[in-house]
């Protein structure tokens, strides 16, 4: 019966999208990905120009910890490039962060074509949650899971002198802040499944203990640490999300649209 439902969702959005023909898609494809690319451009060049305010802001969480043990703050490097490197970095991460609502606007443009007329009103709540929700991730991790990542490692290693390399902390670093902040994006992706009839709040509520048991797996592989304590901490906002998407899903499903259309209708 589920299948059934999937297979009328996809060939009812499939006869939708006949409107434009395969290169028709790949030209709007095309022209959407080379603006994207333009706002990052404008982006990395905003970030690099402050790459010294960026860094201070990245080194605080280590300054912290290092100044807790009794260590110099100040990192190190093995190759004269590095530290351009890590600024070249820093601002391309940087200018994704800065440039993230126009290049989620020029996906949204690609895939509204696909959308129903009553869809398309979703285009400013898909805005303002996709970046909150990308933000709220960077924050978490960086105001909570960085930190005491860092306190965790440094105090189990305390008894030699550390050697951190400006391009090691900063590879650990965008992996915790950018995966936590991709993490974020659940409700999102579960928004447009659930659009499209490919999941439903039931199906979710019904799947929800493999859900935890995938969550901790995705946990445990994107922790930088493999204590129990800092797996937990990366599944909880995880968890939490999950249930969230099962309340976006319920709002947005095509059945409980239409359940409720059908309800007001009854009510006029």
């Amino acid at each position: 019966m589920a299948d059934t439902g999937v297979q009328q969702a996809l060939q009812s959005r499939a006869e939708h999208l006949g409107a434009m023909s395969f290169l028709e898609h790949l030209e709007e494809l095309r022209k959407r990905i080379i603006l994207a690319l333009l706002g990052l451009v404008v982006g990395f060049g905003v970030c690099y120009a402050f790459h010294n305010q960026i860094y201070a802001f990245m080194q605080k969480p280590i300054t912290a910890v290092f100044t807790k043990y009794g260590f110099d703050s100040k990192l190190t490097y093995l190759n004269p490039i590095e530290p351009f490197n890590m600024y070249l970095k820093m601002g391309l991460i940087g200018g994704i962060f800065l440039a993230s609502p126009w290049i989620l606007y020029q996906l949204w443009c690609f895939i509204s074509p696909g959308l129903y007329r009553h869809e398309k009103r979703y285009v400013v709540p898909f805005m303002v949650c996709t970046i909150l929700l990308f933000l709220a991730g960077g924050w978490f991790g960086y105001r909570l899971v960085y930190p005491m990542t860092l306190d965790f490692l440094i105090e189990y290693g305390k008894q030699f002198k550390p050697n951190v390399t400006i391009s090691e902390y900063t590879d650990l670093f965008l992996t915790i802040i950018v995966g936590l902040g991709v993490i974020f994006e659940m409700p999102i992706l579960v928004f447009f499944l659930s659009l499209m009839g490919l999941v439903s709040a039931g199906w979710m509520w019904r799947n929800f203990r493999y859900g935890i048991l995938g969550i901790f797996v995705v946990a445990a592989i994107v922790a930088p640490t493999p204590d129990i304590m800092t797996m937990c901490i990366f599944a909880s906002p995880m968890v939490a999300l999950y249930l969230l998407s099962i309340g976006v899903a319920w709002l947005v499903h095509p059945k409980q649209r239409k359940a409720r259309a059908e309800a007001r209708a009854k009510n006029a």
